[in-house]
């Protein structure tokens, strides 16, 4: 296998583990139930591509990443309208600026999923895709790492980390 397609494989199961743990870390959230759901669609679509890429061309596997997406895309707008009218400072110490974030993750990987079926993964689009499946894990690292950041936090998003 060429080194793109063994690189694109590895940032599916990347981005299969990071929306697998995405899902996890709902447990404590008043809202568990969805958004457990918006993470574990596409961390299972994800790890399907992981295992064979080819299944992007699939009709029911496209079908359900649309569905997926599109609802991802409507969540985005919303929360998007809610932080305009209503955050006040840093979008990342909102709960809602933290859930548009994973939604417009899940969005632009499933976009990247999708364009695969007709072209493979190469060059610009196969660096995006290692630099989208990098960033939910340093943007966590740095969440970690930044104590200040997570003084605001509702009292349930502060104890799963």
């Amino acid at each position: 296998m060429a080194m793109a397609g063994r690189l694109w494989r590895g940032c599916n199961l990347l981005m299969a583990a990071f929306f697998g743990l995405a899902a996890a870390v709902q447990v404590n959230d008043p809202d568990a139930g969805l958004w457990t759901v918006v993470y574990l669609v596409p961390a299972a679509l994800t790890l399907l591509v992981s295992i064979n890429p080819s299944i992007t061309g699939n009709g029911v596997w496209r079908s359900l990443c649309d569905l997926h997406s599109a609802g991802c895309i409507v969540g985005t707008v919303a929360l998007a309208c809610s932080l305009f009218a209503y955050a006040q400072g840093n979008i990342l110490h909102e709960e809602e600026g933290r859930e548009l974030f994973g939604l417009v993750i899940i969005a632009v990987w499933m976009r990247l999923c999708r364009c695969s079926a007709k072209n493979p993964l190469a060059g610009f689009r196969l660096t995006a895709a290692v630099v989208v499946a990098l960033f939910p894990f340093v943007s966590w690292l740095y969440i970690y790492v930044n104590k200040e950041m997570r003084e605001s936090w509702p009292t349930h998003c502060k104890t799963v980390i």
